[in-house]
C-alpha cells in the first residue's frame, strides 16, 4: 500500500476536533501535535490517551500503563519473573481519571498516576525517559535511553474524520536502572535490557480487536527492534509495521497475516506478508479479563522469542511479545 511519510510538524486534529487530513501518514520521529485529544467536549467518551512502557531483561519483564480513556483512568503494573513464571499484576480504575495526568503531546511533559495501590511517574528528558512505578511489593526505576539518531515509528490510523488513532511504537530502547521485588533488587542494564514504548492518542470505536507484536535484542551484531500489528488497521490504508536496525527505521506497508491458535496460546505464532516472515515462540502467557459495565477487555499477551527474517534482516533470538486483544471501551 502507498503510505505518506510526514517530515514536518503537523496537528492531529483540526480546530473543530475532527481529524486533520494532513496528519494521515507515518513518521520516523514524533512530529504530530496531539493536544486536541481529550480537550473540551469533542468526542467525549471516545477519547483515549495512554503511555505503555515495557522493560525486558533476561530475568524479568516489567510493564506499566498510565491511561485516561475519558470516563476513567486505568493504570496498571505487571511484573513477570521469567525464571519462576511468577507474575505480579496490580490494576486500578479511577472515575474520570482522577489522579492521572498525561501530556497533550509525546515528550511535552511528565505522565503521573497517584492511586491507592499504585504510583507511576514517567519523565521524559534529553537522554531518555525515566520510568518509575511503586506498589507495596514492587519498585521500578529505569531510564529508557534515547540514543542519538534513534528513530521511532509514528502512525495515524484513520477510521473516519471522527474516529482515529495516533500511535508511536518504539522498541529497542536500551534500559538501565533497577527493579525491586519483595525487597530483592535486580540491576537492569547491559546488552539484554530493553524498553519499548506504546504511546497512544486518539478517538476509538467502542468495540475493536487487535494483534500486536514487538521484540528487542541483538542479532548478528545489530541492535534490532521489531514492530508488527494487525486487525485494527485493516481497511484504513496504513499499517503499524516496521523494523529498526541500529536505530534506523524501515517502514513496512504490507498488511500482515497472523497465524496462531486461540486457546492454544503456547503454540508458535507465525506473522508473514511481503518481506516479513517471522515466528514467535511463547514461554509465558498473561491472561487478563476486565468486566466493568461499559468497560470490558480480554487480553492474551504471550512473552517469548522471535525468529525468522524481515527482508535480509534476521531477528533470531530477540525477546518480546505477541498479543490478542478484544476491547470494549
Amino acid at each position: 500500500m502507498p503510505e505518506i511519510e510526514i517530515t514536518t510538524p503537523v496537528d492531529l486534529t483540526r480546530p473543530d476536533g475532527r481529524l486533520n487530513p494532513a496528519a494521515i501518514g507515518w513518521t520516523r520521529t514524533p512530529l504530530h501535535r496531539t493536544d486536541g485529544i481529550g480537550r473540551g467536549r469533542v468526542g467525549w467518551g471516545r477519547n483515549k490517551r495512554w503511555e505503555y512502557w515495557a522493560v525486558t531483561t533476561p530475568t524479568h519483564v516489567a510493564a506499566v500503563v498510565a491511561s485516561d480513556i475519558s470516563y476513567a483512568g486505568v493504570p496498571s503494573l505487571f511484573v513477570l519473573d521469567r525464571r519462576s513464571d511468577e507474575q505480579i499484576a496490580v490494576d486500578g480504575i479511577s472515575p474520570f481519571a482522577r489522579g492521572t495526568s498525561l501530556p497533550g503531546t509525546l515528550d511535552a511533559g511528565p505522565s503521573r498516576v497517584q492511586g491507592k495501590k499504585l504510583r507511576i511517574d514517567l519523565e521524559p528528558g534529553a537522554s531518555g525517559t525515566r520510568i518509575r512505578a511503586m506498589t507495596d511489593r514492587v519498585e521500578l526505576d529505569v531510564l529508557a535511553l534515547l540514543p542519538e539518531g534513534h528513530e521511532r515509528l509514528g502512525v495515524v490510523v484513520p477510521w473516519s474524520d471522527r474516529l482515529f488513532q495516533y500511535t508511536v511504537k518504539d522498541p529497542a530502547r536500551p534500559a538501565v536502572g533497577r527493579l525491586t521485588v519483595d525487597g530483592t533488587a535486580y540491576e537492569i542494564g547491559g546488552a539484554d535490557a530493553w524498553a519499548t514504548l506504546d504511546h497512544g492518542r486518539g478517538r476509538w470505536p467502542y468495540s475493536i480487536s487487535w494483534n500486536w507484536g514487538a521484540g528487542s535484542g541483538v542479532c548478528d551484531g545489530h541492535r534490532i527492534g521489531l514492530q508488527v500489528g494487525g486487525r485494527w488497521t485493516d481497511g484504513t490504508g496504513v499499517t503499524e509495521n516496521a523494523i529498526i536496525v541500529d536505530g534506523r527505521l524501515t517502514k513496512i506497508s504490507d498488511d500482515l497475516q497472523w497465524d496462531y491458535a486461540p486457546g492454544d496460546w503456547m503454540a508458535p505464532w507465525r506473522v508473514h506478508g511481503g518481506a516479513v516472515n517471522v515466528t514467535f515462540q511463547p514461554e509465558h502467557v498473561r491472561r487478563a479479563v476486565t468486566q466493568l459495565g461499559v468497560l470490558a477487555s480480554r487480553t492474551h499477551q504471550c512473552f517469548g522469542t522471535w525468529s525468522g527474517r524481515v527482508g535480509d534482516v534476521a531477528v533470531d533470538g530477540i525477546y518480546g511479545w505477541a498479543e490478542d486483544v478484544h476491547q470494549r471501551w
